[in-house]
């Protein structure tokens, strides 16, 4: 299906110059009826991603971090480019080789800070825009991370890992050098948490640290360790950020999200707020007690009418990390709190406040797309703001909103809308050639009466080069969580129109327990991982197979990761004549083992209402090694050795299952990868080897 002959990005980079390809990439204009060709797995890797953008002080200027990607280094880069409301072209504002990132305005608008590593560590560094190298600002001998800047620009915050019993980063760096020249390579631990995510724990924590500035934007002092004493991550990990960090309003304090939790960390979900001074020397003051996730907070403009507010996000179930996030507005410093918009059924993302503080902008997952919404903080009335593919990082700048937004056809590109209302205007197109040199599927969204006759909504995109007349495979796409959603945005690693591309038509089922369709859909695959996930997929594929005649129902695989992955493995056992093959990437093939070997002990106790030992019957009822003597279909089984969260053994237990009863199976192992296949290099294996596990059972030659 992918006989296409044209030159690989692998085969560019072998011929090209890395400065002449990101030229080539960046800056060169597409010749007049240049030829296209299907969207492919190297056009994926090749895309430019915006992320981080920040508005300057003065609204007229986004600075934002572009990636590329370096094939023969096997990673991508990062750089500083600097784009203008006013619609004039962005510009390229850093070209080290090390990688740029966080930029931070000055409050002046004339400078940014940023990290970079081109110093041999993260360091922090500052940049005058208008004209002039970049300087260092720190020199600190371990890693700067989660870069903050206060809004008067007096302090800067950051995360650095050390151990919380030094008293000062010396001390860290001394055991560090100690550890690297013991004999013994043994590790003793106390608790568990002994790893997390795809690493390994050697007792630091990453703790927050606030920098002084003196006028000319210089340090001014050693930094302080504002949450010196807790055993706490702050950020948390393993994808917690800057979010989880404010600045207060009279510039003395700053509150942040921690948990503290001691030996029980692995089993809690019980973040709260802190506020600590700027200045140290006494422990962080706890502002919330809710048992459950305390988030994100956000303060309202200084001046506001009614004083300052601070929103922070809340979930109300402890244990529970798919929970509706709630607004919460607290009266600063210390007011009454209260529940704004308590009946708007959709859990709340990113935020940020109007100039005038009686607005928030708010993203949100809604029925298979993320929004932009403004909430009336008098009222709670909520309306949409900006609805197509995927809002991401709302800011505002001056009367203008601007945001990055993507969908099933796009990367992320940075848009500017009126807050008042008005039409969207683009500000970048980072990847225009490249997408004018590709051709991809059309999406479209259905209903059908899924589980209990309940409405559930699927994505079908249509292969490349559909023919009304032709019949086409199907490539049937099932999303992790399970709390997740196949939402119209561009995926790096599940991207529908890969297999588009290939000549197959994609369809995803957003079943029962997914995200964006209110709270009370989410909740309900718990416990019943195995039941009604299985009937919509089940439903949803016969209703698209009606719907889309030209469906080959008779040549469809099916392809999960995580949650989708085990959902292979129960297909395997419960749905067995469904599919000519399967792909399952880090998927759990033991619920009870799976239980014994993973590191946040919350996910799997509230899924299944409890232990292997207080509630066995959940753990037996829908797990897929009971049914292993059902299985016959095809399977791909993929694994990464850092994936903490599914661990390997639970991919080598399917593919032993597999080999052992005699069905067609192949196991592709990444040592080097985690949960997901970042490296590009990787990812391109990753889609040659999928590709050709579909092909090779979906042909018919």
């Amino acid at each position: 299906m992918r006989s296409r002959a044209r030159f690989s990005l692998g085969q560019i980079f072998q011929n090209l110059s890395w400065a002449g390809v990101l030229c080539w990439c960046l800056l060169v204009p597409a010749a007049a009826g240049a030829e296209t060709h299907p969207f492919d797995a190297d056009d994926l890797v090749s895309m430019s991603r915006i992320s981080d953008p920040r508005v300057s002080p003065d609204g007229e200027r986004i600075a934002f971090v572009l990636r590329t990607t370096d094939l023969e280094a096997n990673k991508g880069r990062t750089d500083l480019w600097l784009a203008a409301l006013d619609g004039s072209p962005p510009r390229r504002l850093t070209t080290d080789p090390a990688g740029d990132n966080s930029p931070r305005f000055a409050p002046d608008s004339r400078s940014l800070y940023f990290l970079s590593s081109r110093s041999g560590s993260s360091q922090i560094w500052r940049l005058p825009l208008g004209g002039g190298e970049a300087e260092p600002v720190t020199d600190l001998p371990l890693d700067v991370a989660n870069l903050a800047l206060s809004p008067d620009g007096r302090h800067l915050a950051f995360s650095l890992e050390v151990f919380t019993d030094c008293e000062d980063l010396a001390c860290t760096v001394k055991r560090l050098e100690e550890q690297e020249s013991r004999l013994s390579s043994g590790r003793l631990y106390e608790h568990l948490f002994v790893r997390h995510w795809d690493t390994w724990k050697d007792g630091r924590r990453s703790h927050l640290f606030v920098l002084a500035l003196d006028e000319s934007g210089g340090v001014s002092g050693p930094p302080v360790d504002v949450t010196a004493g807790m055993d706490a991550d702050v950020p948390s990990k393993p994808f917690g950020g800057p979010e989880e960090i404010a600045f207060a309003p009279d510039g003395q304090g700053i509150v942040f999200a921690a948990r503290v939790a001691g030996a029980g960390e692995p089993w809690s979900t019980d973040f709260d707020l802190y506020h600590a001074g700027l200045e140290g020397g006494g422990a962080p003051r706890k502002l919330t007690g809710n048992p459950a996730w305390d988030t994100h907070p956000v303060f309202s403009p200084d001046g506001s009418p009614d004083g300052s507010t601070l929103a922070y996000l809340a979930m109300a179930r402890p244990s529970f990390e798919a929970d509706r996030f709630r607004i919460i507005l607290r009266r600063w410093p210390g007011g009454e709190e209260r529940v704004l918009a308590e009946d708007w059924d959709r859990s709340a993302g990113d935020m940020v406040f109007s100039p005038d503080g009686e607005t928030l902008y708010v993203t949100a997952a809604d029925t298979g797309a993320v929004r932009l919404f403004a909430i009336d903080v008098s009222s709670g009335q909520v309306r949409e703001i900006a609805g197509d593919g995927h809002v991401r990082s709302p800011a505002v700048a001056g009367e203008m909103l601007v945001y990055g937004r993507d969908d099933l056809r796009s990367p992320v590109d940075l848009y500017a809308r009126p807050a008042a209302g008005g039409e969207e205007r683009r500000l970048t197109d980072v990847n225009r050639e490249r997408l004018a040199a590709v051709n991809m599927g059309e999406l479209e969204q259905f209903s059908f009466p899924g589980w209990n006759g309940e409405k559930v909504h699927g994505y079908l995109v249509k292969p490349v080069d559909f023919d009304p007349e032709r019949k086409y495979p199907v490539a049937f796409l099932v999303h992790g969580g399970p709390q997740g959603s196949s939402d119209n945005d561009f995926h790096y690693r599940w991207n529908p129109q890969v297999y588009a591309g290939a000549g197959y038509a994609a369809i995803m089922i957003d079943f029962h327990g997914s995200t964006g369709y209110g709270q009370a859909f989410t909740d309900s695959i718990r416990d019943d991982w195995g039941g009604k996930p299985l009937q919509d997929l089940k439903k949803g594929l016969a209703a698209a197979l009606e719907r889309y005649p030209w469906l080959d129902g008779e040549r469809a695989c099916a392809l999960g990761a995580s949650y989708g992955g085990y959902m292979m493995n129960w297909i395997a056992g419960n749905w067995p004549d469904g599919f000519r093959c399967l792909v399952n990437h880090d998927g759990l093939f033991d619920l009870r083992s799976m239980y014994y070997s993973t590191e946040e002990l919350w996910f799997p106790e509230w899924e299944m209402r409890g232990t292997p030992w207080q509630n066995p019957e959940s753990f037996e009822r829908h797990n897929p090694a009971r049914f292993v003597e059902n299985w016959r279909t095809p399977m791909l089984v993929v694994h990464g050795a850092l994936d903490f969260r599914v661990v390997e053994s639970q991919g080598f237990q399917t593919f032993t299952a597999l080999q052992r009863r005699g069905i067609p199976s192949q196991l592709l192992y990444f040592p080097d990868e985690n949960h997901w296949v970042l490296k590009p290099r990787n990812s391109l294996h990753w889609h040659q080897v999928v590709l050709d596990w579909l092909d090779r059972w979906t042909s018919t030659d």
